[in-house]
C-alpha cells in the first residue's frame, strides 16, 4: 500500500489517465464562456494572469454581475471578476489589479481604451434622459389640453343641472 510507512515506490502505474484534454467549449460555447475565452487579462502580474487563465481554461471563471468596490478609491468601479483594484488606481499606483502587489505587470492597462469605455457608458446613460427642450414642449402641450378640457366640463355640467329637461 502506498500509505505504509517507508513505502516510497509504487509497483503499478496511475489508474486513471486522461487520454484527452478538457475543452470548455466542447458542446457549444455559451455566451459567458465565449466572453471569458476572448477576454484579455490586462493589469495583472504573471502569477495572477496564470490563475485567471487556468480558471477560464477549466470553466471555473465566473463573471461579475455588478461592479465591485475598489480597495484604494472605495468606489464601485471594479468591473472584472476576481479583481480588487480598479484600472485607474492600478495605472496610477502601478500595481496588480488582482493581488495589489507592486510587481511587473505582464499586459499593461491601455489608458486610451479605458477612457473610451467610460465615454461610451456616459453616452448610454445620457441618451435615456429627456433634454430640457423636450420637457418644455411637453409642458406647453399639457397647458393647451387642460384649457380645452375645462371648457368642455363647464358645458356638460350646465346641461345636467338644467331643470327643464327632467
Amino acid at each position: 500500500m502506498s500509505s505504509q510507512k517507508g513505502n516510497v515506490s509504487r509497483s503499478r502505474s496511475q489508474k486513471h489517465q486522461n487520454s484527452f484534454a478538457f475543452k470548455n467549449n466542447k458542446y457549444g460555447a455559451t455566451v459567458q464562456v465565449q466572453k471569458a475565452n476572448s477576454k484579455t487579462h490586462e493589469g495583472l502580474c504573471q502569477h495572477c494572469k496564470g490563475v485567471l487563465e487556468w480558471k477560464v481554461k477549466y470553466n471555473k471563471y465566473k463573471t461579475l454581475t455588478q461592479p465591485k468596490k475598489c480597495v484604494k478609491c472605495s468606489q464601485r468601479t471594479v468591473k472584472d471578476a476576481y479583481h480588487i483594484i480598479c484600472k485607474p488606481c492600478s495605472l496610477q499606483l502601478e500595481i496588480c489589479c488582482k493581488c495589489g502587489k507592486k510587481e511587473d505587470i505582464v499586459i499593461p492597462v491601455n489608458p486610451q481604451e479605458y477612457q473610451e469605455e467610460e465615454d461610451d457608458e456616459q453616452k448610454k446613460k445620457g441618451s435615456g434622459r429627456r433634454g430640457k427642450k423636450d420637457l418644455d414642449d411637453l409642458d406647453s402641450d399639457d397647458d393647451d389640453l387642460s384649457d380645452i378640457g375645462d371648457d368642455d366640463k363647464g358645458e356638460d355640467f350646465a346641461s345636467d343641472s338644467d331643470p327643464k329637461k327632467t
